[in-house]
């Protein structure tokens, strides 16, 4: 997948967060059910960073996406002067007393020296270009600054959802085929067979009985029935218009899973991660496994960086 096309998954994902759609902390997107207790965990984390920080301290989050970062170092210090960067354009409001900037590339930041006495990131910092983004990290941080940064683990239950969904989408959009089935039953209402397809029909309980009730293989082939159902007397370019958009929108997810597993991978790459973090000259003050509770392998790595002396 292109980098362009990665960030265009990422924009229609903030796009349908903004319009009340899935995502991360509705247990169908990112995370896997339970996210609660994740999202708890990352709270933890964010609080405990935010407290070792100066008064007043200029905070940057990269890869911000809706803030969540920013929410919870805020929490506890209302003090912090915090912003956040998304290379995605189509972001959710910001957080209150905090400001998101879309747009900005983590490996160009467009801020002075010596700017920040933190930068956190969120399952953010390895989807980009790790040593020019550590680089960007040590040119904007303060001498006596600090780096927090959680990231994903390519063992761990993130993934395994995420890995999970995409069979459940492929089910639905490759192994069945059901756009393709969908559009056909439209050109047959030109001979006035105007009926759905069985195979459309029997697909929402199919799709459960395969990979479980309320699975993508289950929302896609319902939302591919509905649409022919509602739109029975519908003119059949509308129709088709909107089986476009179910297939853009498992299109886009699935880039989007790529993107995740490509950047676990990355982070999970440790001597490579470790020896662009010491030649952007970030020293590592502490490695810890991140676990939730429920699962017994950990779901991110937390490291906390300084400026080396």
């Amino acid at each position: 997948m292109t980098e362009t096309n990665v960030h265009d998954a990422w924009n229609t994902f903030w796009e349908r967060q903004n319009r009340g759609g899935s995502g991360d902390r509705k247990g169908s997107g990112c995370l896997p059910e339970g996210w609660q207790s994740i999202a708890e965990r990352q709270r933890q984390v964010w609080n405990s960073f935010a407290r070792s920080l100066p008064k007043g301290a200029r905070v940057l989050d990269l890869a911000t996406g809706d803030g969540v970062v920013l929410t919870h170092l805020q929490e506890n210090r209302r003090d912090l002067k915090l912003v956040g960067i998304d290379r995605a354009t189509a972001l959710p409001k910001a957080p209150p007393g905090t400001k998101l900037r879309g747009g900005v590339d983590m490996e160009k930041l467009p801020f002075p020296d010596d700017h920040f006495a933190g930068v956190t990131s969120q399952f953010g910092f390895e989807y980009g270009d790790i040593a020019a983004i550590a680089a960007e990290i040590a040119r904007v941080l303060n001498p006596t600054g600090k780096v927090g940064l959680v990231t994903h683990r390519i063992d761990g239950p993130i993934v395994a959802h995420n890995r999970k969904r995409r069979m459940q989408i492929a089910w639905a959009i490759e192994e069945n085929d059901l756009i393709t089935i969908a559009r056909n039953s439209l050109t047959l209402r030109k001979s006035g067979i105007a009926a759905i397809p069985q195979a459309i029909i029997e697909a929402p309980e199919k799709g459960a009985a395969a990979h479980g009730a309320g699975s993508a293989a289950w929302e896609i082939s319902e939302a591919i029935r509905r649409t022919l159902h509602f739109g029975r007397n519908d003119d059949a370019q509308r129709v088709s218009s909107i089986l476009d958009d179910i297939l853009a929108q498992a299109s886009n997810e699935l880039g989007r899973i790529s993107s995740l597993e490509k950047a676990a991978a990355t982070a999970s790459d440790t001597e490579s991660f470790n020896e662009a973090m010491e030649k952007a000259g970030l020293h590592e003050t502490g490695h810890a496994m991140v676990t939730d509770g429920r699962s017994p392998k950990p779901f991110a790595d937390y490291r906390t960086f300084t400026l080396a002396d």
